[in-house]
C-alpha cells in the first residue's frame, strides 16, 4: 500500500528506537502515515549516519537492537503507522569491526565471504591502506610485532590495529607478512593501489557483490524477515547506481518482498532523463525538489544575479566548462585509483582487437575522456532495462566530447562501442566497472565540487539540480507533475540536500528580488570588517558564498545561538569542496582563516541588526516556503517530510542538516502566529486534506502555480474539482475546493 505521506527520521546522534517511540504521538498527530528510518543495521562504533554498516544481519544494539526495533514496530502499528527502511546494498565498512571482512583477512580467498566483497583478487593481495606511514619505515623502527588477541588469535600489532594473521607466525616479520592474503600499506595507497571497489572516493567503505545470489541472501536475510513479519512496509535503496546490475537486483528484491511492498531508489536523474523501467514506485524525489525551485524562479532574476556574480568575481557564466574542469580534477586526484583499474580492464578488452593496440597513456586519456563526456550518472548496458532511445543521448555526448578533446579519439570511440555492445567477458568487465564508476565521477565533480565553484544562483546548486537549467515554465511544470507516478516520492529536504527547504526558498527569493541582492551585496562589500578581510587575502568568491549562506541560515540569536559557528563551518566546507584554495584532507588553514573570521563576525552583526535588504529576502522566502509546501503535499506522488521540517528549517549541508531536533517541541508551533506556526498548521491542514481526498490527489490532474501580487495561488486539478491554496505574505494560508468554496 502506498503511503499517504512519509516522515524521514535520522537515527543515531541521540535518536534511538525508544526516542522515536516517545515522540510517536506527535508524529501521529501531524498526519503522516509512515515513519521512514535511516539505516538501522549495526554500523561502526560512533557512526553518525549508519551508512558504514558492519553487520547487515543485525539491528544495531546502539539503537536498541532487534527487540527495540520490534517495540517501535508495535508502537507504530498501534497508531496505524507503517515503517520504511533505508537499506545499503552497495557497501559495508572496510573496517576491523566488519566480521565478514575479518574472516577474509584471516582466511583469504578460502573465506566464505571472500567473494561477498568486490575485491579484485587477480590484482594480488587485498591492500589495506590503514597506516600513517609506509610499512617499511615502521618495520625498520620495530613498530610492528606479532601478538595475541583473545577474539582474533594471532595478530599483527601496529599502534591500535590488530590484524588477524594466518599460517605460520614464526620467523622474520617480513616473511610473516608475505604469507598473508592482505598487504598493509600507508593511507596514500588509496590514490592508486587499492584492490577493492570503494564507495566514491571513500576507501573505508568496501562495495559488495549483491549481484551474486548468495551475497544477496546473506546481506538481505534480516530485512526480508522484517518485511515478512510485517514490521517493515517499504524499502528505500541507497545508491542504486553503485550496483553492478541494478535492474537484476531490483527484480530479485521485488520477487522476494512481493508486489505490495513499495520500493524507492536513491537515483539522481539529470535533466529530462527517465527512470529505467524498474519494478519500483520511483526515486526518492530529488527531481521534484528541483522542479519546485525552478518553477518559482523568474528567468530575469537569474540573469541579473549571474551578471552581478560574474562582475564581482571576474568569472564566466559557463557552467559546462566549470563541470568539465571539476571532472578532470576529480579524475586526477580523488578517483585516480578507479581510472587505473579501468585502464587495466580497457587493455584487456582490446587485447584481441587487431585494429587497436593502444599504449597506457592513450588508454588513460581515453577512459578520462569518456568519463568527462558522460552527461548522466550512468548507463545500464548489459541489462534488459536499458532502453535504446535512453542510451542514445549519453553515447552521443561521450562521442562528441572525445572527438573534440582527444587527438586522436579512435581508442575512446572504440571503447564507447565496447560500453554499448560488449562481446566478450573482458569487454563486459570494462563495461560494468565503467558504469559503476561514472556515477561516482559525476557526483564528486558536480555535487561535491562544481556546485561550490559556480554559484551565481545558489538555489540551483543542489543535489539533482543544475545551474544550467535553473528555471521551468509553469506550463511544463504542470505537464511534468500531471504525469508523476502515484508512488513517486516527493522531497524538499533530506540529510544530503545542500540546503534545507526553507533555506533554499530564501535563495529562490534572490531571483524574485534581484535588486535587493544587489543592494545587500554592495552594502556588505562596503563594511569595514569586510574590506579588511578582502585586503587580508579573502576572495570575493568566498564573500558571495558567505553572504548567501548567512541569508539562507539566518535566525535571531535567541533561536540560533550557535549560528556563527554553523555558518563558519559551512563556509569552511564550501571552500574545501570547491578545491581551489583548500581541499578536504589537505586544508590550507592560512587561506581559510580570513574568511572564517569574517563569517563569525558578519553573523554576529546580522543577528544584532539584520540588513533591510536581507529582511526583505527573508520575508519573500517565507511566502515561497509555504508555496513549496503546498506543491509538495498536493502532489500526485508520496510527500516526504524530513524530520523537523513541519516547522522552520534553515539548515545548510551536512553535518548542519543532521543536527538533532525536538519533535515534541514542534507540536507547540501550532499556537504561534509567525511563519513557524503558519508552516506547521499548513502542514497539518494539507495532510488532513490529503487523507480525505487521497483518491482524488492520486488521480490525473495538473498543478499550476502563479504569482498573485506578492503572494501565490497553487491550483491542483482533481476529478472532483480544483483544490486551491492561497498564500499571502504575513497571512494564514487559505485552502479551498472550488466545488463548494468551503475551507478545506
Amino acid at each position: 500500500m502506498l503511503p499517504l505521506a512519509t516522515y524521514r527520521l535520522q537515527m543515531r546522534n541521540g535518536v534511538d528506537f525508544d526516542t522515536v517511540i516517545a515522540d510517536i504521538d506527535a508524529l501521529t498527530r501531524l498526519g503522516i502515515s509512515h515513519l521512514y528510518l535511516s539505516p538501522v543495521f549495526t554500523a561502526t562504533t560512533g557512526s553518525t549516519h549508519g551508512y558504514d554498516v558492519t553487520r547487515p544481519d543485525e539491528i544495531d544494539p546502539a539503537l536498541g537492537g532487534l527487540e527495540g526495533f520490534r517495540r517501535l514496530a508495535e508502537a507504530a502499528r498501534a497508531r496505524g503507522l507503517g515503517i520504511i527502511l533505508d537499506i545499503v546494498p552497495n557497501h559495508t565498512a572496510f573496517s576491523l569491526e566488519n566480521p565478514w571482512l575479518v574472516d577474509v583477512l584471516r582466511h583469504g580467498q578460502a573465506s566464505r565471504y571472500a567473494q561477498h566483497f568486490d575485491i579484485d583478487w587477480s590484482a594480488g593481495r587485498l591492500v589495506l591502506p590503514w597506516l600513517a606511514r609506509p610499512v617499511q619505515a615502521l618495520l625498520a623502527e620495530g613498530a610492528l610485532h606479532v601478538g595475541q588477541d583473545a577474539r582474533l588469535g594471532p595478530v599483527l600489532v601496529v599502534d591500535d590495529l590488530r590484524l588477524p594473521l594466518q599460517g605460520d607466525t614464526q620467523g622474520p616479520l617480513e616473511e610473516v607478512l608475505e604469507r598473508q592474503s592482505w598487504h598493509l600499506a600507508d593511507w596514500q595507497a588509496g590514490s592508486d593501489s587499492i584492490t577493492h571497489r570503494r564507495f566514491f572516493n571513500i576507501t573505508d567503505l568496501i562495495s559488495m557483490r549483491v549481484d551474486r545470489p548468495e551475497v544477496f541472501d546473506d546481506t538481505h536475510a534480516l530485512v526480508l524477515d522484517l518485511v515478512a513479519r510485517g514490521d517493515v512496509q517499504g524499502l528505500r535503496i541507497d545508491h542504486i547506481d553503485g550496483l553492478r546490475a541494478p535492474g537484476a537486483y531490483l527484480e530479485r528484491l521485488r520477487g522476494r518482498v512481493g508486489p505490495d511492498v513499495p520500493i524507492w531508489v536513491e537515483k539522481i536523474l539529470v535533466g529530462d532523463e527517465p527512470l529505467p523501467d524498474w519494478p519500483v514506485e520511483g526515486t526518492t524525489g530529488y527531481e521534484h525538489a528541483r522542479d519546485i525551485a525552478r518553477v518559482l524562479t523568474p528567468p530575469a532574476g537569474v540573469a541579473a544575479l549571474g551578471a552581478l556574480w560574474s562582475g564581482a568575481v571576474a568569472r564566466g557564466t559557463d557552467y559546462a566548462a566549470t563541470l568539465t574542469a571539476a571532472k578532470r580534477d576529480i579524475l586526477r586526484h580523488d578517483l585516480a585509483a578507479e581510472v587505473l583499474r579501468l585502464v587495466d580492464l580497457a587493455r584487456a578488452a582490446l587485447k584481441d582487437d587487431p585494429e587497436h593496440d593502444p599504449g597506457p597513456e592513450t588508454l588513460r586519456q581515453s577512459v578520462i575522456g569518456m568519463l568527462e563526456g558522460m552527461p548522466v550518472y550512468r548507463t545500464y548496458f548489459g541489462e534488459a532495462h536499458q532502453a535504446a532511445e535512453d542510451a542514445a543521448a549519453p553515447l552521443d555526448a561521450m562521442r562528441a566530447h572525445v572527438a573534440a578533446t582527444l587527438r586522436p579519439p579512435l581508442t575512446a570511440l572504440r571503447l564507447i562501442d565496447v560500453l554499448a555492445e560488449a562481446q566478450s567477458p573482458e569487454e563486459a568487465a570494462f563495461r560494468d566497472l565503467f558504469q559503476q564508476t561514472s556515477g561516482a565521477v559525476l557526483a564528486k565533480s558536480a555535487e561535491d565540487t562544481a556546485l561550490y565553484r559556480f554559484v551565481p544562483y545558489p538555489a540551483a546548486c543542489e543535489v539533482g539540480a543544475s545551474p544550467e537549467a535553473p528555471t521551468l515554465p509553469p506550463e511544463e511544470f504542470a505537464q511534468t507533475w500531471a504525469s508523476m507516478p502515484a508512488g513517486a516520492m516527493v522531497l524538499t529536504s533530506t540529510h544530503d540536500t545542500k540546503r534545507s527547504e526553507d533555506a533554499r526558498m530564501r535563495l529562490v527569493a534572490c531571483a524574485v528580488l534581484p535588486d535587493a541582492v544587489q543592494v545587500l551585496w554592495h552594502e556588505t562589500c562596503a563594511l569595514p570588517r569586510v574590506q579588511a578581510a578582502l585586503a587580508g587575502g579573502m576572495r570575493k568568491e568566498e564573500l558571495w558564498t558567505l553572504m548567501h549562506s548567512l541569508l539562507a541560515a539566518w535566525q535571531p540569536a535567541d533561536l540560533a545561538p550557535d549560528l556563527a559557528e554553523r555558518v563558519a563551518g559551512y563556509l569552511q566546507k564550501a571552500m574545501r569542496e570547491a578545491k581551489e584554495i583548500s581541499v578536504p584532507g589537505y586544508p590550507n588553514d592560512a587561506a581559510e582563516a580570513p574568511a572564517l573570521g569574517l563569517a563569525r563576525a558578519l553573523t554576529v552583526l546580522w543577528q544584532a541588526n539584520l540588513p533591510e535588504a536581507a529582511a526583505a529576502l527573508i520575508d519573500r522566502g517565507e511566502v515561497l516556503s509555504l508555496v513549496q509546501l503546498a506543491l509538495k503535499l498536493l502532489a500526485r506522488g508520496v510527500p516526504d517530510i524530513y524530520r523537523g521540517c513541519e516547522g522552520p528549517s534553515f539548515s545548510l549541508t551536512d553535518p548542519d542538516n543532521r543536527r538533532a531536533v525536538d519533535l515534541k517541541a514542534l507540536s507547540a508551533l501550532d499556537q504561534q502566529q509567525d511563519f513557524a506556526g503558519r508552516k506547521y498548521r499548513l502542514t497539518r491542514s494539507l495532510l488532513s486534506l490529503r487523507a480525505r481526498r487521497i483518491s482524488d490527489l492520486r488521480g490525473a490532474g495538473g498543478t499550476q502555480v502563479e504569482a498573485a501580487g506578492r503572494g501565490y495561488l497553487v491550483r491542483r486539478q482533481t476529478a472532483s474539482g480544483v483544490i486551491c491554496a492561497e498564500i499571502r505574505p504575513g497571512r494564514e494560508p487559505v485552502l479551498r475546493h472550488e466545488a463548494d468554496e468551503q475551507a478545506a
